[in-house]
């Protein structure tokens, strides 16, 4: 007889019995193509071709000849910068947000649905299948009236481009999670309106704030800070600044609030659509304002992210690092500048994030741009 050992993955217990046959599923592994990997693949072909100089060409080859494998494996063979197929995660299956959005991939109106989305049985996969329709059709309708979908569900504003300023840096093209936009040979950006989440990742990337929305942009925002009002140095009184996305964070804090939880007075709190819409220029006006320290709270991420928008929280992060090297090199605590990842029940955490960064905040020097 085999003894088969066995570990239940929604609560810790281990359990062991004795059979005298074991039959093991096949393992499902989705026939899809990696989008990104083979735009990665178009693209290092065209530099080893066009390149500028025979060193890039001779890198272009190198990346070609790692990703030969993914030539010809297109299947959707869609129209986006990003790449003709889905973007996937593991084990090919489609990249997305299913803890809160279920059948959703990163490309607005395709629902992956039955073992495409995850392994399942026949019957399963047809109950999927109903919900993916029903998000499809409910995708339809908001088309229709002209609306976004999820999670900004029925909104009507849509990024608008200055196009005049812009200076073909691509960042706002390579970092929508959801490829929303395209670009022309030159690399200027072109709006897919019905493609937008108005997540407005592409605000927070574009260095020269040329994108905005008719409710949301970086001078409202920029705006909003420079109201608050900033203790004089001689009261001895910190202002802190706390950017919050409105996905995870706010809720949280609003939870918080409901159950009489209170927090340091020094914060002000400003909501924003998801950490990564966040534009540096905000922190500038914040220091040079005279605030002395800046909390930015929203959604998990890494490989088991929860960011409402794929990847807002991790891009965030990756330049408020760059800003905190500035600091140190203009002699200004990169420790006034902080990050913090949060779930949605984690509302508990909010008043203690607030309070320990209001402490760590107090034991430093006053920013030395107060009074000017």
């Amino acid at each position: 007889r085999l003894t088969v050992r066995l570990e239940e993955s929604l609560v810790p217990e281990v359990d062991a019995m004795e059979a005298d046959l074991v039959v093991l599923a096949v393992g499902m592994v989705p026939n899809a193509a990696d989008g990104e990997a083979i735009r990665t693949l178009h693209d290092a072909q065209h530099r080893a071709e066009h390149g500028e100089s025979e060193v890039q060409k001779e890198e272009a080859r190198k990346i070609a000849e790692e990703l030969a494998h993914h030539q010809g494996t297109e299947i959707l063979n869609l129209d986006y910068r990003q790449g003709p197929d889905l973007p996937v995660l593991r084990y090919n299956f489609p990249d997305s947000h299913y803890i809160c959005f279920p059948y959703e991939t990163r490309r607005t109106g395709i629902y992956a649905a039955g073992a495409v989305r995850a392994p399942m049985d026949p019957g399963q996969a047809v109950e999927d299948a109903w919900g993916a329709a029903i998000k499809a059709v409910q995708c339809i309708e908001a088309a229709r009236r002209g609306e976004a979908v999820h999670p900004r569900s029925g909104d009507l504003g849509v990024p608008e481009f200055f196009l005049q300023r812009c200076t073909q840096c691509k960042r706002c093209t390579e970092e929508c999670p959801f490829g929303t936009l395209n670009e022309d040979a030159d690399g200027t950006p072109q709006l897919n309106p019905l493609r937008c989440r108005h997540c407005g990742i592409c605000m927070g990337a574009c260095p020269e704030r040329i994108i905005s929305f008719p409710d949301y942009s970086v001078d409202a925002v920029s705006s909003m800070i420079k109201a608050i009002e900033v203790p004089e140095e001689d009261e001895e009184k910190p202002r802190i600044l706390a950017l919050l996305c409105e996905n995870d964070a706010y809720p949280a804090l609003d939870a918080a609030a409901q159950l009489g939880k209170g927090w340091n007075p020094w914060v002000r709190v400003v909501p924003v659509r998801c950490l990564g819409s966040v534009n540096i220029v905000w922190i500038a006006d914040a220091l040079s304002r005279g605030i002395d320290g800046i909390v930015l709270i929203g959604c998990k991420y890494g490989d088991d992210y929860q960011c409402h928008y794929i990847r807002g929280s991790e891009l965030a992060n990756t330049r408020l690092g760059n800003v905190q090297e500035t600091l140190d090199r203009l002699a200004l605590e990169s420790d006034r500048i902080r990050l913090v990842e949060l779930a949605h029940d984690e509302f508990q955490r909010v008043p203690e994030i607030l309070d320990e960064f209001a402490e760590a905040i107090g034991e430093l020097e006053p920013n030395p741009y107060k009074g000017f």
